[in-house]
């Protein structure tokens, strides 16, 4: 419903390989952590956002998405749904082509503003299930 298969499969194959993951750290028992390792073991960028600024797979972490000196391609939320549409917000101000609300993170709102911004928008969704499904030609495009 937060993103058909068509928008799923453009921003893990055509937004870009920098991932920039909101509320990844060093906590190997946190989903983000192994969503991030899947997403590096399928050719992407992992840039970890979290107050800790920690290195995480072989990647410095940044506090904010406004302090990674560097272009992001795609957004992926790991934040409570109250505090998404911020990030959302924060993703379009840095120039990012698409935001991935992970499972649970729902915020039509933000859902509806990314959009309207002209980012794609995934909610509700899991990339580290949805990369596997797609084709062995897409998954490494």
């Amino acid at each position: 419903m937060y993103g058909d298969p068509e928008t799923v499969r453009k921003i893990l194959t055509e937004a870009g390989d920098t991932w920039a993951v909101v509320g990844l750290s060093s906590n190997r028992r946190r989903a983000a952590y192994g969503v991030a390792e899947v997403l590096q073991r399928f050719g992407k960028r992992v840039v970890p956002v979290h107050p800790k600024a920690e290195t995480v797979h072989g990647e410095q972490g940044y506090a904010s998405l406004a302090d990674i000196p560097f272009e992001v391609d795609v957004v992926d939320v790991f934040v409570r749904s109250d505090l998404a549409g911020q990030v959302a917000e924060e993703a379009a101000a840095i120039g990012a082509k698409a935001v991935w609300f992970q499972l649970g993170v729902i915020d039509e709102a933000a859902y509806e503003r990314a959009q309207e911004a002209g980012l794609a928008m995934v909610m509700d969704k899991c990339p580290a299930i949805e990369i596997p499904r797609l084709g062995p030609a897409d998954r490494f495009s």
